[in-house]
């Protein structure tokens, strides 16, 4: 098993792991019990699991090999797939309050990182990234509020940056504020007002109160 990801879900009380190596994706209750096989690739469908998000009833996945993203149900049914750009590699996506997706991901094209919003038919509306400096290195998490502000990880600047909902830059936490820490997860708990913030390597996890600061 090589989990890169793990989401959990408050409607089902369940978490959701994507297996890369095991093409699969399982599913276990909070407290570790239960664990079965949710989701897996077969014949017809080659799509890998490489990232989730969660909504109150829906996953979001995206694939190592595909210009795409999956959207599953609470069964772990295909709902649809969103057909991204050939020159979008996608890392993470999620979707927002309004029905779009917020995708970080590589840009073949110009070889350069950004997060991009996308439609349901995999329009893209907007994007951030191409002309910032420093410009984004390796964004592998993004995440979103009910009033559409997107938090991303930017992971080779060691910082995280909270955009509007037309993708301008509002305010950063900086590598100080990380001890220099690379982010690699992002989770937004919108009750309380915290985000947490999960590191490269050391394991540990960070809490920042974004309402108040």
């Amino acid at each position: 098993m090589y989990p890169r990801d793990i989401v959990a879900c408050q409607q089902t009380s369940q978490l959701y792991i994507p297996d890369y190596e095991g093409k699969r994706i399982w599913r276990m209750s909070a407290d570790g019990a239960g664990m079965k096989r949710w989701w897996s690739k077969s014949s017809s469908n080659r799509f890998e699991p490489r990232t989730l998000s969660v909504t109150s009833t829906r996953l979001l996945m995206t694939s190592f090999d595909f210009s795409q993203l999956m959207q599953l149900d609470s069964r772990g049914d295909e709902r649809r797939r969103v057909q991204l750009p050939d020159y979008m590699e996608p890392r993470h996506a999620v979707e927002s309050p309004t029905g779009t997706f917020i995708v970080s991901h590589r840009n073949t094209e110009l070889k350069q990182h950004q997060v991009s919003e996308v439609d349901s038919g995999g329009e893209v509306l907007r994007q951030f990234g191409g002309s910032r400096r420093p410009s984004l290195g390796r964004p592998p998490h993004v995440a979103v509020d009910s009033h559409d502000k997107i938090f991303v990880a930017d992971f080779d600047n060691r910082r995280i940056l909270l955009l509007d909902a037309e993708l301008k830059l509002r305010r950063v936490i900086d590598e100080h504020q990380l001890s220099h820490r690379r982010p690699r997860r992002l989770c937004y708990v919108e009750r309380t007002g915290q985000l947490l913030v999960g590191f490269e390597r050391d394991g540990n996890v960070a809490v920042f109160d974004v309402l108040r600061r």
